[in-house]
């Protein structure tokens, strides 16, 4: 049976209606798709004062709308501290456990960060989850150590799993992370063992949407007298520029302290933006992406595609 009204009543209605079609309505499947990015001069120095106007943001070849952007370097961080403890390692280890001290120690913010560490060798293992406590990360860091004269022996594989200890950091721990995110990886590069390929190991990473650090830190003697170092710059430096990190490489003019220095200033000078694609996602794929500055004397930074998920 119709439901009669007045007048007036059928008006209110009418006008109710259409100010609904007016309103935007959201969606939960709206995915945003953000991008951390550094900016420096060609000479080398960050710049940090741009606004969201600064910049352009393009996708498989489609200018996009930046609707999120902040300078904030409050944001959250999670970082994955990777060592390699492989035995080309050994003589550089009270080094770089020094230089992760301090390096925590600085960047570290106990009420709002996460760490996680990881060693790699033959084998991945998890020293630390992600934690917030400066103390924990600094105990486990004391016990990360190249294998013992027992565990060699009963080795029957590879003796340095790179791929696979990031391929495990990026699908076990960081792809449910929704802040800021690094690897930060002290290696020599080489890779003997692994089941999974750099290819696999760039594509977790880049699924998870994690920068890599990778820092090249090589023990000249590492491979016996008179045999050549394998030189695992190239993988390294295809990791950081892949995923929009930084590769460094520890030398006599660069310390590894101060490595860590630069990776720092880099954390807390990035910029966050955020664009919701204006091609809905039918199937999960890899889009390119191309973030440029409006000022052409500009270098930025960051990831050049990223996956989209269905």
């Amino acid at each position: 049976m119709p439901v009669r009204c007045s007048r007036r009543e059928f008006l209110l209605l009418t006008a109710t209606a259409l100010r609904a079609q007016d309103e935007p309505t959201f969606s939960t499947e709206v995915k945003v798709v953000n991008l951390l990015a550094v900016v420096r001069t060609k000479k080398g120095e960050i710049v940090r004062d741009l606004g969201k106007d600064d910049f352009s943001v393009v996708e498989n070849g489609r200018p996009q709308v930046i609707r999120y952007f902040s300078q904030e370097t409050g944001l959250p961080l999670t970082i994955g501290l990777m060592v390699d403890t492989s035995m080309s390692q050994r003589r550089l280890l009270d080094a770089e456990r020094t230089a992760s001290f301090h390096f925590l120690d600085k960047v570290l913010r106990e009420a709002m960060d996460q760490v996680f560490l990881m060693q790699f060798d033959m084998a991945v293992m998890l020293r630390q989850q992600l934690t917030s406590s400066r103390s924990k990360l600094e105990d486990k860091l004391a016990l990360v150590d190249t294998p013992t004269k027992a565990d060699l022996a009963l080795q029957t594989g590879g003796g340095t799993l790179l791929y696979d200890a990031v391929i495990q950091a990026s699908q076990d721990i960081m792809k449910a992370q929704r802040n800021r995110k690094a690897l930060i990886i002290l290696t020599d590069g080489v890779d003997t063992g692994s089941e999974h390929t750099l290819s696999d190991a760039l594509e977790a990473a880049q699924r998870a949407d994690t920068l890599v650090y990778s820092i090249l830190f090589a023990d000249p003697g590492a491979y016996g007298f008179g045999l050549a170092e394998p030189d695992g710059r190239r993988v390294l430096q295809r990791l950081s520029k892949e995923t929009g990190g930084s590769f460094f490489e520890v030398s006599k003019k660069l310390g590894i302290e101060d490595i860590f220095s630069l990776i720092e200033q880099e954390l807390r000078s990035q910029y966050s933006l955020g664009f919701v694609s204006d091609v809905p996602v039918r199937v999960s794929e890899f889009r390119t992406l191309r973030l440029t500055a409006r000022r052409k004397d500009l270098v930025i930074q960051t990831r050049d595609r990223y996956w989209a998920q269905r």
